[in-house]
């Protein structure tokens, strides 16, 4: 006999994790997260950068961060770090309007000169002159955020199914009532929704249910782990050029580096390419003095990508019962308990909270792909 849960859940990554945790938290509903790799959070989920950044993500993510931050500094998820942006001196005038766009949506943002930068970032190449700094910017504890929902969600009853990769998605009829039948090798579950949380295969999963594809692309991120000499301040913020092509971490005595790629790719394990891997020695090189004593590490990772880089929740507008939780970029992690309670509220009916009363779910809405 086919199990029959209320809601499935497709990607067993934060997205739909905490999904799955916040349903379950609102209602009496039987959810089941399925996962087609042998643990959850294998793919972008555990290849994150670990950073809470207020600005990240541009104008329209803010509100989905801003919203996330009191929840995850209440529950331990955040250590203090901060974020800066630097540029040269032609790069004044866009370091100003960064401050002022960011600042104007309630970021904690402002301008710092040479002499201030240099002091937060010793051994900065001098050309390195305008900064923008973001005070309230912190690492994140991204496997306990991701356990914490995902022990949320077993403890009221959800079944989490992995090694299940679905290769059917069809429309199931029983004694009158409609829903979804989700098939793979050795099983098979009953719901009345499907959310499509799948990450980098959102689309293809989309397709399989009969619903169109909206374009969401995955993109290669690389990370460099590399001991440097000098060791890394442990206080040093994480910086990011200007031009978003470089950012440089200190974590644990080492540093993180990557060349701020968005190469387009398909949906696999995607693995680093050395000729990325040397861009980001590169430019590290170009930003800082230090020597570079050995790379450790180096991995890569897909980020998923709308058209409008916006996140996209909400039921499709031509396919009933099919929920899109997908498309959140770099920005799923840090905007993880907004974005999945406003999603569990669009889901269930549910009318919005002090975390999501000011979100405009229109913005975020499938529909608005819709021609």
């Amino acid at each position: 006999m086919n199990e029959v849960f209320d809601i499935v859940i497709i990607g067993a990554g934060i997205a739909g994790a905490s999904l799955a945790a916040e349903c379950v938290s609102a209602a009496p509903v039987r959810v089941a997260i399925v996962e087609a790799e042998d643990a959850p959070g294998y793919h972008t989920t555990g290849r994150s950068a670990a950073y809470w950044e207020e600005s990240y993500g541009g104008p329209g993510v803010v509100p989905l961060t801003l919203a996330s931050g009191g929840f995850l500094a209440d529950h331990g998820f955040l250590s203090p770090r901060g974020g800066l942006t630097i540029g040269r001196a032609q790069d004044r005038e866009r370091i100003e309007q960064f401050v002022d766009r960011f600042s104007g949506l309630g970021v904690d943002v402002r301008m710092l000169d040479r002499a201030q930068i240099a002091a937060l970032v010793p051994g900065l190449r001098p050309e390195w002159c305008h900064g923008a700094y973001e005070g309230r910017g912190a690492d994140i504890d991204v496997a306990g955020l991701h356990q914490l929902y995902l022990g949320l969600a077993r403890r009221s009853g959800s079944v989490v199914k992995l090694r299940a990769r679905i290769d059917t998605i069809a429309r199931a009829r029983d004694q009158g009532s409609a829903g979804w039948q989700l098939s793979w090798p050795g099983g098979t579950v009953r719901a009345g929704i499907v959310v499509n949380a799948a990450g980098a295969w959102a689309d293809g999963v989309a397709e399989l249910a009969g619903a169109a594809p909206l374009g969401i692309t995955p993109l290669r991120r690389t990370i460099v782990q590399m001991r440097t000499d000098p060791v890394a301040p442990a206080d040093m913020p994480l910086t990011f050029g200007i031009d978003g092509d470089f950012y440089v971490k200190p974590q644990s005595g080492r540093v993180l580096v990557s060349p701020h790629d968005e190469t387009p790719d398909v949906a696999h394990d995607v693995a680093p390419e050395e000729l990325d891997v040397a861009i980001a020695i590169d430019r590290f090189e170009h930003v800082l003095d230090w020597r570079v004593a050995a790379v450790e590490r180096r991995w890569a990772g897909l980020r998923s990508f709308a058209p409008d880089r916006l996140p996209v929740y909400g039921f499709d507008p031509l396919v009933p019962g099919f929920f899109w939780f997908a498309g959140q970029g770099g920005f799923g992690i840090q905007t993880a308990p907004a974005a999945a309670r406003l999603a569990a509220q669009l889901l269930l009916g549910h009318a919005r909270d002090a975390m999501t009363e000011r979100l405009d779910a229109t913005v975020y809405a499938p529909g608005r792909f819709a021609t």
